[in-house]
């Protein structure tokens, strides 16, 4: 964290006095920072979306409204002067696939998952050094519209982030749409990682290429 300068998000408190304390003060340090021209990036929700569907969590931008709360600035007004942008991170290959379809399907048919002791670390370095093939960024337009609600917003918010999100060949493929692009080698490189979880989880996996297409309508 201290190498992207990250700064920490406390999602969980002693009692609702204490997080709302930290939720405020990290409110204010986000407009403070944005004040001296230093912008902030965020993830749009906890954790990682393990089946494709990316949507943005209201609570992160009532997190974001409270330090204009505390100055009575109306919610619509306070948060276009924040000029967020949406920004779709897409990747042709998910390093970590498997093993979300597999939880999942732990979780649904088995009715839970038991993790090792070190298994987000590891999933987290995985996500990062795995090997995703292509991968692509794309911003979308600074916020100007006046939403009254962080339902709203966010849902805004994903309609940008669903519309730039980069589309590849596997992703269509798991959609059964039609794609130029799409090769054999694609096939079977898709075909290999189904041949690695139970036939009851593909769904799962196919779920996690997929949806990003279904969104994107």
């Amino acid at each position: 964290m201290k190498l992207n300068k990250g700064f920490v998000v406390k999602r969980s408190a002693k009692g609702p006095r204490e997080l709302l304390k930290a939720l405020t003060q990290l409110s204010n340090f986000i407009k403070d920072s944005l004040n001296n021209q230093q912008s902030i990036w965020i993830a749009q929700r906890e954790g990682r979306a393990k089946d494709g569907m990316d949507m943005t969590d209201p609570a992160i931008l009532k997190m974001f409204y409270m330090a204009g709360k505390q100055q009575k600035i109306a919610f619509g007004e306070y948060m276009k002067s924040l000029n967020i942008v949406p920004v779709a991170i897409s990747y042709e290959n998910d390093p970590c696939d498997i093993a979300k379809a597999n939880e999942l399907y732990q979780r649904e048919h088995l009715g839970s998952y038991n993790k090792t002791e070190f298994e987000d670390i590891d999933s987290i370095i995985q996500g990062i050094i795995g090997n995703k093939c292509r991968v692509s960024v794309n911003f979308g337009e600074v916020v100007t519209e006046d939403f009254e609600t962080p339902e709203a917003l966010a849902e805004h918010i994903d309609r940008q982030i669903h519309h730039n999100y980069q589309l590849y060949p596997i992703n269509y493929l798991a959609a059964n749409q039609s794609c130029d692009e799409l090769t054999q080698a694609c096939r079977d490189r898709f075909a290999a990682k189904l041949a690695e979880l139970p036939e009851q989880a593909h769904s799962y996996l196919i779920a996690n290429y997929a949806n990003p297409v279904h969104n994107a309508k």
